[in-house]
């Protein structure tokens, strides 16, 4: 070939490859937060024994625990249940030394969920009247929550297209299709902070609320 002939030819190629260079992608995020009311709530009562031996604080717990899951079953009616989470036998050793056995410590934990919000209060009350000497962990929460996941991650992902957009706009382009998205979303429960409370237990719900993160990556066009 003569070499003007093969010039040209690298000429006319230039510009494609120029133009393939230039050809991108852009990354852009976006995130939304959606609150719901809550539809059940979960606690944890748990019933502690204490017996010279293992055995004895064992039939003294199952006493004990007979009696709360009694009186907390009539109470939820159909509108819960109630499982066991927990049960562990501890020794109790004589203070400042790990040989001396003094007697044992038996403790069941049970975790009630009702869907029925207006009992809560009711229940911690009926577990602590029944014997429990323990009630933790009150969370307010979804039997559901993907309705409301779905609602965040739609809001989070056209944000992040507008986000995208703003981008392109700004390095005086245009945005094309989108190429690849990543997402991510969790549920944030309510958390009550303590249920060392007396008899009428007031409780307040609040709402539950579900942040999504959305991540993609959109061509680049003129």
């Amino acid at each position: 070939m003569p070499r003007a002939a093969g010039l040209a030819l690298m000429s006319l190629a230039l510009p494609a490859i120029v133009l393939a260079q230039a050809a991108g992608t852009i990354q852009a995020q976006g995130s939304a937060t959606v609150f719901a009311n809550p539809d059940q709530a979960q606690f944890n009562v748990a019933a502690v024994t204490d017996g010279s031996t293992a055995q004895a604080a064992a039939q003294a717990n199952a006493a004990s625990t007979s009696a709360v899951l009694s009186a907390l079953k009539q109470a939820l009616g159909t509108s819960g249940n109630i499982q066991t989470i927990g049960y562990s036998v501890v020794p109790r050793y004589a203070q400042g030394q790990s040989t001396t056995i003094l007697g044992y410590t038996v403790t069941n934990t049970l975790q009630v969920t009702t869907t029925n919000l207006s009992q809560v209060g009711s229940l911690i009350d009926t577990a602590n009247q029944a014997g429990a000497n323990s009630v933790t962990g009150l969370t307010f929460s979804l039997m559901n929550p993907d309705p409301l996941k779905q609602q965040a991650l739609t809001q989070a992902a056209k944000q992040a297209l507008a986000h995208a957009a703003a981008i392109a706009s700004g390095l005086g382009a245009k945005t094309g299709a989108v190429v690849s998205a990543q997402e991510g979303a969790s549920l944030t429960p309510i958390v009550a902070a303590s249920l060392n409370a007396p008899p009428s237990t007031p409780i307040q719900t609040g709402q539950v609320s579900v942040t999504a993160n959305v991540t993609i990556a959109v061509q680049l066009g003129q």
